[in-house]
C-alpha cells in the first residue's frame, strides 16, 4: 500500500501543481485585468507615437539605400495589427467580461512591450538624414557702396538678434531692391558661420500667383527632404513642420510675396512658439506684411542722386565720363528716378555707346514715357505693371491712373484727388462729404501700402514715383486702354494741335504748361470725362467751339489761368460735375450756370468775380462751394445760399462780402443765420464782423458741423499763425468789444479758441460762467490762445466763478502780451480749470506775471504737463508758488512728466523748482538771459536723459 501511495502521489503531484498554478494565474489575471487594461492602453498610445515617428523617418530617409527598410516595414505592419486588435476589444465592466478578457489582455500587453523594445532599437538604427548646409550663397548684385541699402542691411542684422522681433517685413515698389537687399543679407550670414544665430537659413521665392506647394518644395530641398509627386500640400506641411521643429532655430526668407501665406498650411512653425526662429518676407504690399503679422516693417526707398549715378556708372561704363556724354548720361540716370532695376537696365543698354544722338534719343524716349530702350518694357515696365494688375477693384485702378495726369514729381493733395474721384463717378455719390473723404483716404492708403504712391512733401499729400508714372502713362496712352488719356502736363507746351485729340480719349491733362491758346474748332472728344488745363498762366481764352467737343465732360479745371470769362457753350456740358476756377485772378464774371443741373463742385476761390453767377440758386445738386479769397465779391442775393439744400462744404473766408445781422434787410446781403438752413452742411469756413446770436436750435445745428473755422472780427483771418492738431474746429475772435455777448454757442463743438485784441474779456468770461449751468462744459476744447489784452482774466471780488471745469480736456494754452495777467491760477479759478490734461504752456510778454501757478490752486499736480515755454515776463520770480502747504507735499513733484523747459529774458526768475524737486523726464533745457538762477534741476535720474542744454557759457559755469 505504501508503495502504491507513493506511486500515486508522484503521479498526481505535478498535475495538481499545474492545476493550482493555472487557477492562481487565472485568478491573478482576473484581479489585475483593470490595471492590465490601463497599461495596455498606455503602451499602445506610446507604440502609435513611435510607429508614426518611425514611418515619418522612413519616408524622409527613403532616398538612402542602406536603411533597414524590410525589418522596419515588418515592425510597422505588426504595430498596425496590434492597434487593430486592441481597438477591437469589447468594452464593459461585468465580471464575466473581465474574466473572459483577462488572459487576452496579458498576451496583448506582452506583445506591445516587445514591439516597443524592438521599435526603440529600430529608431536608433535608422540612419539620420544628411545634415543640411546652414546657408547657401545666392547669386545677386552687391549693395557695396550704397549707403542707404547698407544701413537697411545693418538694421536687419540688428533685428535678427532682437528676441522681441520674430517677423520682419521688407516692403517697397517693384524694382527698388528688396530682393537684392535680402540676398545680401543671406550672403552676409553665409560669411559668418561661427557667429551664426540660426541652425539653418532657408530661402524661398513666392510669385504673383502664390503656389504653396512650390514654396514647400524649396524649403524641403534646403532641408534635404524628398517630396513625392502624389503627396498633398497638407502632408508635406506636416513633414516640414516636424522637421523644422528639430532645428535649434531657423531663419526663413520669403522673397516676393504677393499674398499672405498661411504658415500652418506651409508647414513652418510659428516663430513666436519656436524659440530662436525668425521670418523675413519681402513684398510690394504693406498690407501683405500686416496680414502676416510682421513685428516691424522696413521700407526700401529709391536711391539718392549720388548712389543712383554710381550704379548707373557701373553698368554704363566709362563712356559716361566723356565730356560730351556726361550731361546727357546724368539726365538719363535722373530719369530712372533712383530705381535700381531701371538704372541697371538703362545703363547696360547704353554701355559703350559714344554717339551723342543715341544718348539724346534715349533721354527723349524716357521723358516721353515710351519704352523704346532695350529691356525697358519687359524688365521694368511689365514688372511694375504687375503691381497695378494686382489691384483688386477696377475703380481703384482708375483712381490710381488718375494720379499720372499730374506733372512729374508733383505733390498731390489728397483732398483734391478725392474731389476728382468723386466728380468722375469713381466714388459712390450716395456717400456724404465726410464719408467720401474717408473713402478717398482709404484708397490713397491702399495705394501707398501697395507701394504705388509715396508720401508727399507735406502732410495729407502723396506723389507718384517718376518711373511708376512712366508706366502709367505707357498704359493709358495705349489705344486699347479703357482709360486712354492724353497727358502733356508740365512739359512747357505753348500750343497743341486738334490732331492730338483722338475721339477715344477719356482724360486730357495739359496742366502746368505755357499754353496761350487752344484749338478754335470742335475737337471730337465725346467720351472724355476730365479736362485739366490748370496752371496755364498765359491762357486767356477758352474757345466755345473747343468746349463743344467735350459733351461728356465731368471735370473742367481752368485754375491758375488768365481767362476773363467763360464761353456761353459751357452750359451745354450737361454732365459737368466739377468746375474749378481757383486763382483765376483775371476772371470777373461767369455765364449763367442754370443749365449745369448736375454740377456738384464749384470753386471760384481767388478769382475777381464781383457777384455770384446767375442760376446758382437752381443748382440744387451742388455739394461743394468755395468762394474764398474773392476780394471783389460784395453781394450775395438773399436766399441764394439757403437754396443749395445739398450743400456740404462752404468756404466764404477772405471775401469782401459782409453778412448783415439777423433781422436786418440790406440789399445784396444776407444774415449768417441763413447758412443754418443747410441741413447737410458738414464743413464751414466763414468770416463774420459780429458774434451771431444763436438760439438753442441753432446751437444744435452747430454741433452737427464736423469741421469749421469761424473768423469773427476785423482781420481775424490774419491771426491764425499757430498750426496745431486742433485746427479742424476753430473759433478765432479778433478786435471785438465784448459787453454781455455769449460765445458759448460757437464753442459747443470747437476744438480751439483764439482771442486777440479784444476788450471786455472779463465780462465775456463771466457770461460764459453764468450760462454754463445751462449748457455744461466745452469738452471738445483742446487749445486756448489769448493775446493782446488788458483784462485781468480773474474774477471780480464776489463775482461769479465756475462750479465745475469748463474746459476739462484742455491740452495747450498760449498767453501772449497780456498786460495784467498775474497768474494762470487766477484764470483757472475763474473757469474752474483743473488742467488735468494740460500738456503745453506758452507764455510771452506778460509783464505782471508773478508765477505760473499756485500749486494749491491747480490741484497740486499737473500730471500731463510736458512742455513749458516762457519769454519776457520781467516780474516772474518762481514758476510755481506753494502757499501754506504742509509737509505732505514736500516730496511731491508739480510737473513729474516735464520734458521741455524753455525760458528766455526772465531777469528776475530766481528758481526753477524747490530744493528737493526734480524733473526725472526732462530732455531739453534752454535758459537764455535768466541770470538770477543759480541752481538747475539736474539729478542723477535726469542728467543722462537731457539731450539739449542751452545757456550763456559765463552764466552756465556759475550754476550748481
Amino acid at each position: 500500500m505504501e508503495v502504491v501511495a507513493a506511486v500515486l502521489n508522484s503521479l498526481l503531484a505535478e498535475p495538481c501543481r499545474l492545476l493550482v498554478r493555472s487557477i492562481y494565474s487565472r485568478i491573478s489575471n482576473f484581479l489585475k485585468s483593470q490595471k492590465n487594461f490601463i497599461d495596455l492602453q498606455n503602451n499602445i498610445k506610446s507604440l502609435v507615437y513611435l510607429r508614426d515617428d518611425l514611418r515619418l523617418e522612413l519616408d524622409e530617409n527613403e532616398r538612402h539605400e542602406n536603411l533597414p527598410r524590410t525589418q522596419v516595414e515588418e515592425w510597422l505592419k505588426r504595430a498596425d495589427e496590434l492597434e487593430v486588435k486592441v481597438n477591437a476589444l469589447p468594452s464593459g465592466d461585468s465580471c464575466r467580461l473581465r474574466y473572459k478578457l483577462s488572459r487576452k489582455l496579458v498576451k496583448l500587453l506582452k506583445e506591445a512591450k516587445q514591439l516597443m523594445e524592438a521599435g526603440s532599437f529600430f529608431e536608433n538604427m535608422l540612419v539620420v538624414t544628411e545634415r543640411p548646409k546652414t546657408v547657401e550663397h545666392i547669386p545677386g548684385p552687391s549693395i557695396m557702396g550704397q549707403k542707404t541699402a547698407s544701413l537697411n542691411l545693418s538694421k536687419i542684422m540688428e533685428l535678427l538678434i532682437n528676441d522681441k522681433v520674430k517677423r520682419i517685413g521688407i516692403c517697397g515698389m517693384g524694382g527698388v531692391g528688396k530682393s537684392t537687399l535680402v540676398k545680401n543679407l543671406n550672403n552676409e550670414l553665409n560669411k559668418m558661420p561661427s557667429a551664426q544665430p540660426f541652425s539653418v537659413i532657408i530661402w524661398a521665392t513666392s510669385s504673383r500667383e502664390t503656389n504653396l506647394r512650390r514654396i514647400q518644395i524649396q524649403i524641403a530641398e534646403m532641408l534635404n527632404l524628398q517630396v513625392k509627386m502624389e503627396e498633398s500640400e497638407e502632408r508635406i506641411g506636416i513633414r516640414l513642420h516636424k522637421r523644422l521643429k528639430k532645428e535649434r532655430g531657423f531663419l526663413l526668407i520669403l522673397d516676393d510675396v504677393w499674398d499672405a501665406i498661411d504658415l500652418d498650411l506651409l508647414g513652418v512653425p510659428r516663430p513666436e512658439v519656436h524659440v530662436g526662429s525668425k521670418i523675413i518676407l519681402t513684398s510690394r504690399s504693406l498690407d501683405v506684411c500686416r496680414e502676416m503679422l510682421t513685428d516691424i516693417n522696413i521700407e526700401v526707398n529709391a536711391l539718392n542722386g549720388e548712389e543712383a549715378w554710381e550704379l548707373f556708372y557701373q553698368h554704363a561704363g566709362q563712356i559716361v565720363e566723356a565730356e560730351n556724354i556726361r550731361p546727357l548720361a546724368e539726365a538719363v540716370a535722373k530719369e530712372c528716378g533712383g530705381l535700381p532695376l531701371a538704372i541697371t537696365v538703362v545703363g547696360a543698354s547704353m554701355r559703350g555707346k559714344s554717339m551723342v544722338p543715341l544718348w539724346k534719343d534715349a533721354l527723349s524716349t524716357l521723358q516721353r514715357s515710351v519704352p523704346l530702350i532695350k529691356g525697358i518694357e519687359d524688365k521694368v515696365f511689365n514688372t511694375l505693371k504687375w503691381s497695378y494688375d494686382s489691384l483688386q477693384d477696377e475703380h481703384i485702378k482708375s483712381c490710381f491712373l488718375f494720379c499720372c495726369l499730374y506733372p512729374e514729381d508733383w505733390t498731390i493733395e489728397v483732398c483734391e484727388l478725392v474731389r476728382y474721384w468723386f466728380s468722375e463717378g469713381l466714388l459712390d455719390e450716395c456717400l456724404n462729404y465726410e464719408e467720401l473723404e474717408n473713402r478717398g483716404i482709404a484708397i490713397v492708403q491702399s495705394l501707398r501700402d501697395s507701394c504705388l504712391l509715396e508720401q508727399g512733401m507735406f502732410p495729407n499729400t502723396v506723389k507718384m514715383h517718376d518711373v511708376v508714372r512712366d508706366v502709367c502713362i505707357w498704359m493709358v496712352c495705349s489705344s486699347q486702354n479703357r482709360y486712354r488719356s492724353l497727358i502733356r502736363s508740365g512739359i512747357g507746351l505753348t500750343w497743341i494741335s486738334e490732331q492730338e485729340f483722338p475721339s477715344s480719349l477719356k482724360r486730357v491733362s495739359l496742366m502746368n504748361n505755357e499754353i496761350e491758346s487752344l484749338p478754335d474748332c470742335t475737337v471730337k472728344c465725346a467720351e472724355a470725362s476730365t479736362l485739366l488745363l490748370s496752371g496755364n498762366h498765359n491762357l486767356k481764352i477758352v474757345p466755345g467751339s473747343f468746349l463743344q467737343g467735350f459733351q461728356s465732360l465731368r471735370i473742367l479745371n481752368l485754375s491758375g489761368s488768365k481767362i476773363q470769362s467763360l464761353p456761353s457753350t459751357l452750359v451745354q456740358l450737361g454732365d459737368l460735375r466739377a468746375l474749378l476756377l481757383h486763382r483765376c485772378f483775371s476772371l470777373t464774371e461767369l455765364p449763367s450756370l442754370e443749365g449745369l443741373s448736375k454740377l456738384q463742385v464749384l470753386d471760384c476761390s481767388g478769382s475777381c468775380i464781383t457777384q455770384l453767377p446767375s442760376g446758382l440758386a437752381k443748382l440744387t445738386d451742388l455739394r461743394q462751394l468755395d468762394i474764398s479769397e474773392t476780394s471783389c465779391l460784395r453781394t450775395i442775393p438773399s436766399r441764394t445760399i439757403s437754396s443749395l439744400r445739398n450743400l456740404e462744404f462752404l468756404n466764404l473766408v477772405h471775401t469782401a462780402y459782409k453778412w448783415c445781422a439777423k433781422g436786418e434787410s440790406v440789399e445784396g446781403q444776407t444774415p449768417f443765420e441763413e447758412v443754418l438752413c443747410l441741413k447737410k452742411l458738414v464743413t464751414l469756413y466763414v468770416l463774420l464782423d459780429y458774434i451771431p446770436c444763436l438760439t438753442s436750435n441753432e446751437i444744435n445745428w452747430s454741433r452737427r458741423i464736423k469741421r469749421f473755422k469761424l473768423f469773427i472780427g476785423e482781420g481775424a483771418h490774419m491771426h491764425d499763425n499757430i498750426l496745431t492738431d486742433y485746427d479742424d474746429n476753430c473759433v478765432i475772435l479778433n478786435r471785438l468789444s465784448f459787453s454781455r455777448e455769449w460765445i458759448g454757442g460757437l464753442l459747443s463743438n470747437a476744438s480751439s479758441l483764439r482771442i486777440s485784441f479784444c476788450e471786455g474779456l472779463n465780462q465775456m468770461l463771466e457770461k460764459l460762467v453764468i450760462d454754463s449751468t445751462k449748457v455744461g462744459c466745452f469738452a471738445g476744447m483742446k487749445l486756448l490762445k489769448i493775446s493782446f489784452s488788458h483784462s485781468t482774466l480773474k474774477p471780480t471780488p464776489g463775482g461769479f466763478i465756475a462750479s465745475f471745469d469748463l474746459l476739462p480736456n484742455l491740452e495747450e494754452i498760449y498767453l501772449h502780451s497780456l498786460s495784467k495777467l498775474e497768474s494762470i491760477s487766477d484764470f483757472g479759478y475763474f473757469l474752474g480749470l483743473r488742467l488735468s490734461k494740460l500738456r503745453i504752456i506758452d507764455v510771452f510778454s506778460c509783464p505782471q506775471l508773478k508765477h505760473l501757478f499756485s500749486v494749491e490752486g491747480t490741484g497740486r499736480t499737473l500730471i500731463k504737463l510736458e512742455e513749458v515755454r516762457i519769454e519776457s515776463c520781467e516780474r516772474l520770480k518762481v514758476l510755481f508758488e506753494y502757499p501754506n502747504l504742509g509737509q505732505q507735499l514736500e516730496t511731491d513733484c508739480v510737473a513729474p512728466n516735464l520734458r521741455v523747459l524753455k525760458l528766455k529774458n526772465l531777469q528776475n526768475l530766481e528758481a526753477l523748482s524747490r530744493h528737493n524737486e526734480s524733473w526725472q523726464h526732462l530732455q531739453q533745457l534752454k535758459l537764455l538771459n535768466c541770470n538770477q538762477i543759480r541752481k538747475l534741476p539736474l539729478t542723477t535720474q535726469n542728467k543722462h536723459s537731457i539731450k539739449e542744454e542751452i545757456g550763456e557759457l559765463e552764466w552756465w559755469n556759475g550754476t550748481d
